[in-house]
């Protein structure tokens, strides 16, 4: 056996003279910068300006990180303002507690928004965009996941494999964050090598990759063990996963047919 676990790092951040640098943070950074650089390799790719992805962002990053932060707080409203809670908590987006959902809806809004504003698109529509940044922001989600451990955060059911996050004080667990980073990488792949292989109508990119994150979202959450709100015992995100990727699915299949109809 190469190894008995995952150990957990020893620190969530780092100083450098007065200043303090939290991993979680650099993780959301990093997987921006992702996001941004392959986004715009691929929407050049389709004939798209240059600058525009980047001009995007600048929109659309907040409002997604925004938007996650508001989806966490609301379904985890024990943490900020139950009896033990501390409503200025929901401020610190350092300490992790981002919720995908919100941050998709609220950044997705964001671009859509600011792309539609814009006089750079050159007559690209908005789901030629969307495709164009999907694989991104799967990486984007992936590099995040990392930020999760480096909180010692988003570990699953007790498991003692050879890949178990070792918590001290606390034993072995299932690393979630782990499983769904590399779900991510793995969808991203997927998409990334599909486009020149499909004849897919515009958008259909964006609604695989929301399908797709819903698949296994869905499923790994399962073995998750943070609290969470529930819904006839199942948790929200599980609901979450199957009525976003069912709609995703709807739309896919909707739009390839219409396009279908017209050829």
């Amino acid at each position: 056996m190469i190894f008995a676990s995952i150990p957990s790092p020893g620190s969530s951040q780092f100083e450098i003279g007065p200043l303090t640098f939290h991993y979680y943070a650099l993780c959301i950074i990093v997987g921006v910068i992702v996001a941004v650089n392959l986004g715009k390799k691929r929407y050049v790719a389709r004939g798209g300006a240059p600058t525009l992805v980047g001009d995007i962002a600048i929109v659309a990053v907040p409002a997604g990180i925004i938007g996650g932060r508001i989806y966490h707080v609301i379904t985890s409203p024990e943490l900020y303002f139950g009896a033990k809670g501390d409503p200025l908590s929901a401020l610190y987006i350092w300490k992790g507690g981002m919720g995908i959902w919100g941050a998709i809806s609220l950044g997705f809004l964001a671009a859509y928004i600011a792309y539609s504003r814009s006089k750079s698109t050159q007559g690209i529509p908005f789901a030629t965009f969307a495709d164009a940044i999907a694989p991104g922001i799967l990486l984007a989600q992936a590099i995040g996941r990392v930020g999760n451990w480096f909180n010692r955060e988003l570990y699953g059911k007790p498991f003692d494999g050879p890949w178990a996050l070792d918590i001290p004080g606390k034993g072995l667990f299932h690393p979630v964050f782990l499983y769904e980073s590399l779900w991510c990488i793995s969808v991203a792949l997927i998409l990334i090598k599909l486009r020149p292989l499909s004849k897919l109508a515009p958008g259909s990119i964006f609604a695989l990759y929301v399908a797709m994150y819903c698949l296994g979202r869905g499923v790994i959450e399962t073995i998750r063990i943070d609290d969470a709100s529930l819904i006839f015992g199942v948790r929200l995100n599980v609901w979450t996963s199957v009525v976003v990727g069912c709609g995703a699915l709807i739309y896919l299949i909707k739009r390839n047919r219409s396009r279908s109809a017209i050829e």
